[in-house]
């Protein structure tokens, strides 16, 4: 079986990820991770032994990739949800 990250080891995976590719940018927090998850970008793998969710490495990665324009360039984000 795949190794499974919580919430705060998610985090601080993608906030490598994401400093590693895009020199030194932010870093995305334990509430990123739970928004992505309300958002559809990552589905939870499975639970720990307090019902937490934990997710999956492939699934962190891609949450991260899906979510990083954005996040490294918030006028595109205001753009989107702006209405006319």
């Amino acid at each position: 079986m795949a190794e499974l990250y919580n919430g705060v080891e998610a985090a601080q995976l993608a906030t490598q990820w994401r400093r590693l590719v895009s020199a030194g940018a932010a870093a995305v927090t334990r509430s990123a991770i739970c928004n992505w998850r309300t958002r559809g970008h990552l589905r939870v793998a499975g639970l720990d032994e307090r019902g937490h969710p934990l997710y999956s490495l492939p699934d962190l990665a891609r949450a991260e990739k899906a979510t990083r324009e954005i996040a490294l360039n918030p006028e595109r984000a205001t753009r989107r949800t702006r209405t006319p």
